[in-house]
């Protein structure tokens, strides 16, 4: 079995729900040894998340294979002295809660950099470390409307579109997490030192809107706001939307450049519609209305079969159980078969995206299944560990 890139990589995972764990996901798969630090209580909140399989929550099970479960009360002055030892043998440390709750129980990165400076620390918050709102509740529907991501999306004439996935938290949370860790781990190689990751899931939200706000700032005075619905790829163009079919489908046309409109124009036999294709006007409206009105005249299965074979960028919006089928996917491996022989049954795993290796397919831990293992390995004593755990 090939090492993979991480493994070797020691990380102290206190973050709960779905940003901290899908980042430390990730690592995992990569190979890092992933420590799972709970509190006793009931551990990570989404072990009670609907929906259950046999008592166990389906959304745990699917964010935290390939990692070790330590329960600690960071309550008591003893959980705490113990989170400071454990700490001085791990490289990276991830949490997810507001801004000042690790200093106020006296295990923020100050206190733990003092015991190992190599030790890169990560915050993932919704607002960040610092500013007005720092303090403030939230999830990512809250951290995506603060971005301008929800405003930028949906009908000219409508309500912003409800995205359905959980763009702050993953693509604003853990994606830059990662970023913000492995650009870390690498300066710890030339200094030796560890360093403060603070991670804003509302600025990393900002980012998905990166190539169009950015060239707002650069027009200055001479731009305008973006607006929902009428630029290129929100909406404004006829060649870049979605369409609805006969029987209440939809494609993706994302034919943006000229030479693939052109073919799509080719394929419903109307070369004419090309001409103002890019035109966010009343032209570019009726290219809309008349690519509606072709689109819904056949199902979806007739349109896949119009398009087979072409290279024009459409293709069918894929909805529930299908993506599962999909060949490129399946022939990219996203989904694998297992044995849980823990829980004495089959599972299909949901590997993350970036593979360098054989991804190993261990199931998530019980509660504290790891407890006494992993404070041994730190050196505990067997009677330290017996008040810890008991």
């Amino acid at each position: 079995m090939n090492t993979l890139p991480l493994s070797g990589l020691k990380v102290l995972d206190l973050s709960r729900l779905l940003p901290g764990p899908y980042a430390t996901l990730v690592l995992a798969d990569l190979g890092a040894t992933v420590d799972k630090v709970e509190d006793p209580g009931g551990g990570d909140y989404i072990r009670q998340m609907p929906p259950l399989r046999e008592d166990e929550s389906a959304l745990f099970y699917g964010l935290n294979r390939n990692k070790r479960s330590l329960t600690l009360d960071l309550k008591s002055a003893e959980g705490r002295e113990a989170l400071l030892r454990l700490a001085s043998g791990y490289d990276v440390l991830v949490e997810s809660f507001r801004p000042g709750v690790m200093d106020k129980l006296g295990v923020g990165f100050s206190a733990l950099h003092a015991r190992n400076p190599r030790l890169i620390y990560c915050s993932i918050s919704g607002y960040g470390q610092t500013g007005p709102d720092r303090l403030k509740a939230g999830h990512d529907l809250n951290y995506a409307a603060r971005a301008g991501v929800l405003g930028y999306g949906g009908r000219a004439d409508g309500a912003p579109a409800f995205p359905g996935v959980q763009l702050g938290d993953i693509g604003g949370g853990s994606l830059f997490a990662l970023v913000g860790l492995l650009a870390a781990l690498h300066e710890r190689e030339r200094t030796g030192q560890g360093r403060f990751v603070d991670v804003s899931m509302t600025d990393g939200a900002v980012a998905f809107l990166h190539m169009h706000l950015a060239a707002r700032l650069a027009m200055g005075e001479h731009g305008q706001p973006l607006r929902r619905g009428r630029e290129a790829l929100n909406g404004g163009y006829a060649c870049y939307g979605l369409y609805r079919t006969r029987d209440g489908r939809y494609l993706a046309v994302g034919a943006l450049e000229p030479k693939f409109f052109a073919g799509v124009c080719e394929v419903l036999g109307r070369p004419e519609l090309l001409a103002d294709a890019y035109d966010t006007g009343e032209a570019g409206e009726r290219v809309k209305a008349e690519l509606s009105r072709l689109f819904a005249e056949h199902p979806l299965a007739y349109w896949k079969e119009r398009f087979a074979g072409t290279d024009v960028c459409v293709e069918p919006v894929l909805e529930g159980d299908e993506v599962l089928e999909d060949p490129q996917l399946r022939a990219r491996g996203l989904f694998v078969d297992s044995e849980d022989s823990q829980r004495g049954r089959k599972v299909t795993h949901l590997l993350t995206p970036l593979r360098m290796g054989e991804t190993p397919l261990r199931p998530p831990p019980a509660l504290g299944q790891h407890s006494q293992k992993i404070l041994s390995e730190a050196g505990f004593s067997p009677e330290e560990i017996e008040k810890l755990v008991s």
